[in-house]
């Protein structure tokens, strides 16, 4: 027989604690019943704690503070459910005018088309690019957080379709920026 002053790996026993230690599990989230405030369906773990352990459920409230309602529903609705987005940011209005420039770059001896602007229109510039790129069959990316460049001097022909794919786009809010560097 081991006396309670005993140490086993260098730890002794806790004075008050019966050993061997019994865990009860939650049904409902299958988490030790100490951890099921953490779980997001607290209420569940409650009812089938009541019904199923009523005595550790009586230690379970007393150590609470009997039963703060009040405080709990409060925390429902703060707590993130599982799955969910945490917090939900809304998108800044850009107050800036919706303008699109398109203006030919020099690269060397080659021409270079550069459309900015788009993304005022809330378009999607990838999507924008791919559809460019396979109507005037040339090399088109997005280069920067607002420009599209397509290879080759079609500036007049990528204005048209512009206007005729988008109808968003009006004549006016079009510019024709010419020939300058970027």
């Amino acid at each position: 027989m081991a006396t309670e002053t005993e140490e086993y790996f260098g730890q002794a026993p806790l004075p008050g604690v019966q050993y061997p230690l019994t865990v009860h599990y939650c049904g409902n989230c299958s988490m030790p019943i100490e951890f099921c405030e953490f779980c997001p369906s607290y209420e569940k773990c409650k009812a089938w704690l009541e019904q199923n352990l009523p005595d550790v459920f009586s230690q379970l409230n007393t150590k609470d503070g009997g039963g703060g309602d009040g405080e709990d529903a409060e925390d429902e609705k703060k707590r993130q459910k599982r799955g969910g987005k945490g917090m939900v940011r809304l998108k800044k209005k850009d107050d800036t005018p919706k303008k699109v420039v398109v203006f030919l770059s020099p690269r060397g001896k080659k021409k270079t088309t550069v459309i900015m602007g788009l993304k005022t229109f809330d378009l999607d510039l990838k999507a924008c690019s791919k559809t460019l790129g396979q109507k005037f069959a040339c090399g088109c990316s997005v280069t920067g957080p607002d420009e599209i460049v397509l290879q080759g001097d079609i500036k007049e022909d990528v204005i048209d379709f512009i206007l005729d794919k988008w109808p968003q786009i009006d004549d006016d809010s079009i510019e024709d920026g010419g020939e300058r560097k970027r």
